[in-house]
């Protein structure tokens, strides 16, 4: 949850990969290193294409939280990973305060806007789902959580969405400064591993 985001690599973070789309035989895999990111990413500023939406689940993990903070957020998106400092993502988090106690909850982000936190009540171990779809200056997030059997959807504006890339994210969220331009990233939640 970062306005200014880079490729990932899977060694940032405990976060296992599974089912992810078929590569066409013109594209090559490759992988670059990111300060919070961890996980795939198709499209970005080297490619033409364009993407329309982006889904993914996985079983919320559980935060082993000690006495210090740490935060993790799980999510899919679209946009971020080219030249434009937009991004569409909606997701999870597993937190922990700096006195040991683990939190959880739903939000979506609009970069470069704010994250906005979903009325979605999330558990450790729960099967969550989101989609992010964009059409014009629309974009709907959605969010299923199909152990409860909730879901919130919201439908925005945004002036300008990227859509050159479509990620499948697990993250060390960073906090940045009121101009959103020195960000930094924020202590990793020990959460073990996560399979998108």
């Amino acid at each position: 949850m970062n306005p200014k985001r880079l490729i990932p690599i899977l060694v940032t973070a405990a976060c296992a990969l599974g089912a992810a789309p078929a590569a066409t035989a013109a594209s090559t895999v490759q992988q670059a290193s990111s300060q919070n990111w961890s996980g795939y990413v198709v499209g970005g500023s080297t490619s033409n294409k364009n993407f329309s939406s982006v889904s993914g689940s996985w079983v919320q993990p559980t935060a082993a939280c000690t006495s210090s903070s740490g935060h993790s957020a799980f999510w899919v998106g679209l946009g971020g990973s080219g030249s434009s400092q937009a991004l569409e993502q909606a997701g999870t988090e597993a937190d922990c305060t700096s006195g040991g106690q683990a939190s959880y909850f739903a939000w979506y982000e609009l970069v470069p806007a704010a994250p906005v936190k979903m009325a979605l009540t999330v558990h450790p171990g729960d099967h969550i789902s989101s989609t992010v779809n964009v059409s014009g200056t629309s974009v709907r997030v959605q969010l299923t959580d199909a152990t409860t059997g909730q879901s919130v959807n919201k439908t925005l504006y945004m002036a300008a969405p990227d859509t050159s890339s479509a990620e499948w994210i697990a993250e060390a969220p960073s906090a940045c400064d009121q101009t959103a331009t020195n960000c930094q990233p924020l202590a990793l939640t020990n959460f073990g591993t996560v399979k998108f």
